[in-house]
């Protein structure tokens, strides 16, 4: 019997067209043999709309994108809860929400309350990977290798904005790097090599978070590994991302296709084994499950961990499902392991409950 599988993307977040661009991705790798395959398109009001089962790969973004008056009249919730309807029934929820009210585990908190499985992570460790702040400082407990970072929160930077400035030249060295610590997908992020252009970038930075995160820029190569698992996660090859632009920004990863990645990365096996030791230590000192890219920086023999990503890209020009399949594992075949591992979470969790008296 086929499993039902409810694909949740859109969503609330500046990374909305990157959603739908990987849901358009994920509709053309799974396998309609053995999923029937419902599609959930949170829209960029946050209106939950359900529209009818897909029986092929989307053609379109546009094709996934509807309203609440061209889906089932009902409110999605609705059809989760309400048990007599043949439709509510979903084996497996899989979110490709990227960003904010995605995959931050606020989503995912809502799924655990519905007791429904879903593909990657938790609340803890997508809201704790969310957060670059609590990340970083969550590495640093694991001691895990980290460029310095300075942060603060919008209330200060209105406060004490040239106190700041000077502790981010005091702390650290231009260039810096200027990030939201709520974003992904390289959105808001900006490099400061002087003072004007960092007081700019902290404001860029602030139109998407209350927190923002400076990070010492260094020379490095960026490379990436893949994290797959739940109890034994496993780590794929290493890659590396060679952007035209000064660093792999938005319009690199999704808009222009101008970027190299080279996979595998041409590292040494020292350097591998401490990417691959560090990958795991990351993924387990956040609780994770299901999927995680590792991103590092690499100087000669140092390695550095940049930051983890809970729901990496699932687009054509994606590093995570690259990785895969050049370690052996095809497209279909990690959503596949996805699933599974979905479900293993879930009945692992079930036997935590408390019986009832």
């Amino acid at each position: 019997m086929k499993k039902r599988i409810g694909l949740l993307y859109g969503g609330k977040s500046a990374e909305h067209e990157v959603s739908l661009i990987t849901a358009t991705a994920v509709t053309k790798a799974i396998d309609f043999d053995k999923y029937e395959v419902i599609p959930i398109y949170i829209t960029i009001d946050g209106e939950w709309c359900r529209g009818p089962q897909l029986t092929k790969p989307a053609e379109s973004i546009e094709e996934l994108q509807f309203t609440k008056k061209e889906s089932k009249p009902n409110y999605i919730l609705e059809f989760i809860l309400d048990e007599n309807q043949e439709q509510a029934k979903f084996d497996v929820i899989f979110p490709l929400l990227h960003g904010t009210y995605g995959e931050d585990g606020t989503v995912q908190g809502l799924l655990e309350l519905l007791n429904l499985p879903y593909v990657g992570n938790g609340v803890l460790s997508s809201s704790a990977g969310m957060d670059k702040v609590v990340m970083k400082q969550l590495f640093s407990i694991a001691g895990l290798n980290q460029v310095p970072f300075v942060y603060f929160i919008r209330y200060e930077w209105d406060q004490n904005k040239e106190a700041l400035l000077s502790k981010c030249e005091r702390e650290l060295t231009y260039p810096m790097f200027v990030k939201p610590a709520n974003l992904g997908s390289s959105v808001g992020i900006s490099k400061a090599s002087n003072r004007e252009e960092l007081e700019k970038s902290i404001n860029i930075a602030f139109k998407y978070d209350r927190k923002v995160v400076v990070e010492q820029g260094i020379e490095a190569r960026e490379i990436e590994m893949a994290v797959l698992g739940h109890n034994e996660p496993k780590v794929s090859v290493a890659g590396e991302i060679k952007p035209t632009t000064e660093f792999y920004d938005y319009e690199s990863k999704y808009k222009d296709g101008s970027t190299k990645l080279i996979i595998p990365a041409e590292i040494t096996k020292e350097v591998e084994e401490k990417m691959k030791d560090m990958a795991i230590r990351a993924f387990k000192v956040l609780d994770c499950s299901g999927l995680v890219r590792a991103d590092f920086f690499v100087c000669g023999d140092e390695v550095f961990i940049n930051e983890v990503n809970t729901m990496p890209g699932f687009t054509p020009v994606s590093m995570y499902p690259l990785l895969w399949q050049n370690s052996g594992l095809n497209y279909s075949e990690l959503i596949d392991q996805l699933i599974e591992l979905a479900l293993e979470r879930h009945k692992e969790k079930q036997q935590l409950q408390f019986n009832r008296e």
